[in-house]
Parts: structure tokens; sequence; C-alpha cells
């Protein structure tokens, strides 16, 4: 069971009944009237405070005899797609044009409710609303070439020209001919161990890697679009593609180092702070005072907390190798439990010791 330090007992409970997703890949939830475990946010009943163990992962659960549920299949990489609808994600993107209905999906043998339930707890947003979103992106991309807007209208689903500028002025805040010099962000949910993770890049590079659930994410998202006169759009990238190929290959212990190409822009601050963050060796920590004294400021320790919460990639600039003085974790926006497991990760795949500070 749960052995290693983590949540109390009480507060995984808590969870479990209030099925808080936030809390999916921390540990998961063993019930023993059934034989079954769970992730902390399964939708199935609830089961008694009594009938219930934890563990901190899939594995160990598998190792006391329990089997993986059904409903929210424990062994998925949280967001992860799921069998069912990947037919239909693969028709999406073969047409992406399409405009989908509700009797598309029946055709399918696909359950309407069910899509869009998948779409809204992983997505935020309806089936419909994602593909509506995907063709207008595909819209602004080819008025951005200089295509007459009528034209990008009627080729993108749209019979009428008003009605193509209402849903794009609610999707993206301005009409169509005022977000020609837009720059046009890709998008994209990553499954990841640790929960899922939201990625935008455009010709310049990565632009932003968070956690979906973070409480930052939105203010992160804000800054991009304001500084940069950014539209953020859903589909595919190929510097999205190598951000989710390294990541597996992180988490798999198989990759110390990212290649993924970074659009890092910050002030000069936080550009040197950043920096120094990527050259914190793998599987070691530094506290908030050592990373002050390398950038030469050792009184800015508050400055350079800041810079860390500020950063907008995470993983790839390792902030959660950041910790405080007293050895104790601090400071993550992804969770402290986040924090955690990638120094474990890290510190088992260069043999070392879970947090230890060592200098930069």
């Amino acid at each position: 069971m749960y052995t290693t330090p983590g949540p109390s007992h009480a507060e995984m409970m808590s969870a479990v009944l209030s099925r808080d997703r936030s809390y999916d890949g921390l540990f998961v939830t063993a019930v023993h009237t059934t034989g079954i475990f769970c992730r902390p946010s399964c939708p199935a009943r609830k089961p008694r405070p009594d009938h219930v163990s934890f563990y901190p992962s899939a594995r160990e659960a598998l190792v006391a005899g329990y089997r993986p549920c059904l409903r929210c299949r424990p062994l998925e990489a949280s967001g992860s797609t799921p069998e069912w609808l990947r037919p239909l994600l693969a028709e999406v993107e073969n047409d992406p044009v399409r405009r989908w209905r509700d009797a598309d999906l029946r055709r399918l043998r696909l359950n309407p409710d069910r899509v869009r339930r998948w779409f809204l707890a992983e997505h935020t947003m309806t089936f419909h609303a994602y593909t509506r979103a995907r063709r207008l992106g595909l819209a602004l991309g080819r008025i951005q070439g200089g295509e007459p807007v009528t034209t990008a209208a009627l080729d993108h689903g749209y019979d009428s020209l008003s009605g193509f500028n209402e849903a794009f002025r609610r999707l993206f805040g301005a009409a169509p001919t005022r977000t020609r010099d837009a720059r046009r962000l890709v998008v994209r949910r990553l499954p990841t161990p640790l929960g899922a993770m939201v990625a935008a890049a455009d010709h310049q590079g990565l632009q932003l890697l968070e956690f979906a659930d973070r409480r930052m994410l939105e203010t992160q998202i804000r800054r991009v679009r304001g500084r940069m006169n950014a539209v953020f759009v859903p589909g595919r990238h190929d510097v999205i593609d190598q951000t989710a190929r390294e990541l597996d290959e992180y988490f798999a212990g198989k990759r110390r180092h990212f290649s993924v190409p970074l659009a890092a822009e910050g002030t000069p601050f936080q550009m040197t702070v950043w920096k120094a963050l990527r050259r914190i060796p793998y599987g070691t920590t530094v506290s908030y005072a050592d990373l002050a004294r390398t950038i030469g400021q050792p009184s800015a320790v508050r400055a350079v907390a800041r810079a860390n919460g500020d950063n907008r990639f995470a993983i790839l600039i390792p902030c959660h190798r950041v910790i405080g003085a007293d050895g104790k974790l601090t400071g993550y926006g992804g969770g402290l439990w986040r924090k955690q497991r990638l120094l474990e990760l890290e510190a088992a795949g260069a043999g070392r010791p879970a947090q230890v500070a060592i200098s930069v």
C-alpha cells in the first residue's frame, strides 16, 4: 500500500469521494470487495472508506492482486485517447472541414452523449465545438494566406458569411479580417503518466507546455495571446509531435535532455533564470538561493522564485529541480506531488537518492 511520502489517507479519501481529477496519477484506489483498482476520479459508485486501500501506482495494485477498472482505465496515461474514440478522431483528421452531427456519430455506433462527456472532460469543450474550432483554425490559415473570407467560409463548411463571421468572432474574439495578422498557435493536449499537458506551437517552436489542471494555465495563455497577438487553434504540428515523443522517452527513463525548439521569450531576468534552470543536471536539485548565486544575484532569491513560477515550459525548463534551502519541496505550479514524482523519476534514472540539494 501507500508508503512513500504523499498525501494523507484522509486527503486521498476526500479526493476519491469528490472524484477530484487533479489527484489522477498520484495514487490509485483499490476496492477490497470488488478486487478492482481505479483512478481517484473514477465515475463508478463511491466506495465505503473501510473497503479501500491506496497504492502509489497501478503496478503496486496489480502486484497486490487487483485488476484495473474498465470504466476509468487506470493503466492508460491520463488524457490518452480510448480505443473506442480513435476511429472517430482519425476521420476528423482525414476530413477536418466536415460538419458532424449526432446522426453521424450514431452511424459509427458511437453514443453522442458519451463522446460529448469525453471531450468536455479532456478538452473542456464538446465534440462539436472541437470540430468547429478545427474548421475555423484551418479557415484562418487560408485567410492569412490571402484567400478571400467568403471563399474560406464556404470551403470550410459554412453556408453563409454571416454565420461564419459570428462563429469566428465567438472563437477568436474578432472578425476574420481583423485577424489576418494574428499568429496561429496550434494547441493540443498530450497524455502523460502525471496527467494531461497542454502544448502550443508555431513555426518558431514550442510556445507553451503546461499541465492542463494548473491554475495559472489560463494566465499563461492570456499572456502569450496578448504578447504575440496570437490565436489558439486545435490541430497537429510537427513541434508538438516531437514534444510528445520526447516526453514519452523521458517518462520511460530513456531521455535526460530535450531537443524540442523552445520559443522562450521573457524579460532579460527571466531569460537568465530559465537558462540557469536548463543547466541543472538531470537527477539533481538546487535551492532557490543556489540558483540566485549562480546567476550572480545572491540577494534576488524571491525574484528567482517568481521567474520559476512564470516558466511556461514545464519539465523542459526544469523548475521542478529547485527546492527549498531546507531540502523540502516548495513552489511548483503543477502540484508538489508532481514535483516529487519528477524528482523520484530522475533520481532513479541517475542512480541518486531523491531530493538531495547540490549546487549547480
